[in-house]
């Protein structure tokens, strides 16, 4: 019988503070800090663990009871009510170094410098009370000279290993140097007040950049740590000229890189794992003048469905110690995993080192892209498995950010929904769109950089009638593969008529029947009409970008009949 964690502690939970009682003395505990709390601020009793290693994180997180450990390794958490982000409740303090550069708006939501200083009074004395934090001091950024030192303190064991794993890590040398420039406290525990802190609820993520200070609370969805980091480097870069991206990246036999921008569940994670290629890196990247840089020195991959033969790279990993499994239904007693049973969330995820996958980039560093895929996974069935854009046209898509939300993944969603995330990525973009869309822009011309769009969703129909599925991952593979290579290059395309970009007609290894939506439809009628509906959709959300881009983009457009 399958139970949850939680259902489990309700047992476990007696026996494990004894063992904290008695254990924790034989514990790793802390390495002293160069640069110490005090001198932030803070001042607590707590006893600080800062830098441990992963064995000994995970053995702090058993001994507080904060998850279970597998049987084939991987320790296995809940994150309780909040299973992603809570995006309506993250906030940036509006002050004279933002009034001008934070694209204000439903995404980048204000708030007021008072509130934030009552909130930053109540966090740091929520700390004070603390008995045990652990500290952790990293890197966001692969690139040296393009980097972030980021401090995250926790209240939790298994948040410290998490974001441990996740960003990249110094070496000895580097922490006895080590300074903070900007920090993120996550308390799961503390409650916001939004009377007094100006927030929505009791669950609060606040963004200073003046103070250099990001506040989680309420929420113990370790991802919301991560994103903070990439935000954070969001704003900065672009300053730099060094062009942040939400994308995964890897380095082909012939030395090219390919970046494979997508939202959440468009492949990006899956598609970059691939053994006959070096993976830089699964989520976020810079690009500069010399190099594609992962923002992170490990993975974040979606668990929900996942199968070893599909995705033997992702699913190899959890079968390893050291990587974190968020909401993966796990037997109590067997401690064997159930990656099918969405019951506690369709949005389970591992947390995992960019090692654990085979074939990857010992500095999480490659040249500068020869290649960009645009990902999307189109619910509605009519974006063909692989277009080539012209600059404009990726621009456009670019900007435009498009994928779908398929009946079922989310309460109340019964139909497919179009779902437009501004650079891939909008909820992590704190400075207008435009600025991003034109560092692309002029990055593709720059390198003469070929751009693709390709589809992962669904082919021949909808994703709500029956009998239609996703396009085959062998075949998304095959047409990738064709597209980096060169070889899709000397086949024969066709413009497609609803969005103007070029399909291949053939291509190698590949069904001909998958390359053409319209007449895999039973009802070409039901696919024209179906289309347009797209078409208007897209043209309706780019109205806000029209005044922000050239004609060329504005040009790219799909044409409404």
């Amino acid at each position: 019988m399958r139970g949850s964690i939680s259902e489990t502690f309700v047992y476990q939970l007696p026996v494990s503070r004894i063992l904290a009682a008695h254990c924790m003395e034989s514990i790793l505990t802390t390495a002293s800090l160069s640069f110490p709390l005090d001198r932030q601020g803070i001042d607590t009793k707590a006893m600080i663990h800062a830098n441990l290693g992963t064995a000994p994180l995970v053995e702090h997180a058993i001994a507080n009871a904060e998850g279970l450990l597998a049987a084939q390794g991987p320790f296995v958490v809940e994150t309780g009510s909040h299973t992603g982000r809570s995006a309506k409740d993250k906030f940036i303090v509006r002050d004279a170094e933002t009034e001008d550069t934070v694209w204000w708006g439903d995404v980048n939501v204000s708030m007021t410098p008072e509130n934030f200083a009552a909130l930053k009074a109540d966090f740091f004395a929520a700390l004070g009370d603390k008995e045990t934090l652990y500290d952790a001091d990293l890197f966001g950024g692969s690139q040296p000279e393009h980097r972030v030192n980021v401090r995250v303190i926790n209240e939790l064991a298994w948040h410290n290993l998490f974001i441990r794993t996740l960003l990249v890590r110094p070496n000895v040398s580097e922490l006895e140097a080590f300074a903070p420039e900007y920090t993120i406290i996550d308390l799961p525990s503390f409650r916001a007040d939004p009377a007094r802190h100006g927030c929505r609820s009791e669950t609060v993520v606040a963004v200073n950049f003046s103070e250099k200070l990001i506040l989680i609370g309420g929420t113990a969805y370790a991802g919301e740590m991560k994103k903070s980091v990439f935000g954070i480097l969001n704003y900065l870069l672009p300053a730099k000229g060094v062009m942040p991206m939400h994308c995964s990246a890897n380095v082909g036999a012939d030395g090219k890189t390919a970046v494979f921008f997508g939202l959440s569940g468009t492949g990006k994670t899956t598609l970059s794992a691939d053994a006959s290629r070096t993976l830089i890196g699964d989520d976020e990247h810079g690009w500069s003048d010399t190099a594609v840089f992962n923002f992170e020195g490990g993975c974040y991959a979606k668990m929900i469905r996942l199968s070893e033969e599909a995705e033997p790279e992702i699913y190899a990993t959890t079968r390893r110690f050291g990587t974190v499994l968020e909401n993966v239904v796990i037997d109590p007693v067997t401690r064997e995993l159930d990656f099918d049973d969405a019951s506690l969330a369709e949005n389970s995820r591992g947390a995992y080192p960019i090692d654990f996958i085979p074939n990857t980039s010992e500095e999480n560093i490659g040249p500068v892209p020869a290649n960009i895929i645009m990902l999307t996974a189109d619910a509605f069935g009519v974006l063909p498995p692989i277009a080539r854009l012209t600059p404009d046209q990726a621009m456009y898509h670019f900007l435009s950010g498009y994928t779908a939300k398929v009946a079922g993944t989310e309460i109340g969603v019964t139909e497919p929904q179009a779902t437009f995330s501004t650079c891939f990525g909008a909820p992590f973009m704190p400075r207008h769109p435009s600025v991003y869309g034109n560092l692309l822009k002029g990055r593709i011309a720059k390198g003469n950089v070929k751009c693709w769009l390709v589809n992962t969703g669904w082919f021949g129909g909808k994703a709500t009638q029956d009998g239609i599925s996703r396009m085959p991952i062998k075949a998304t593979r095959a047409l990738l593969n064709a597209a980096l290579d060169g070889s899709l290059n000397d086949v024969e395309f066709r413009e497609d008529p609803n969005f103007g970009f070029e399909v291949p007609v053939s291509a190698p290894g590949v069904d001909q029947n998958l390359l053409d939506q319209r007449s895999a439809w039973a009802s070409a009628e039901d696919y024209d009409k179906t289309a347009q509906d797209l078409v208007r959709q897209f043209i309706d959300n780019f109205a806000q970008f029209e005044a922000h881009v050239d004609e060329g983009v504005r040009n790219a457009a799909p044409v409404a009949a």
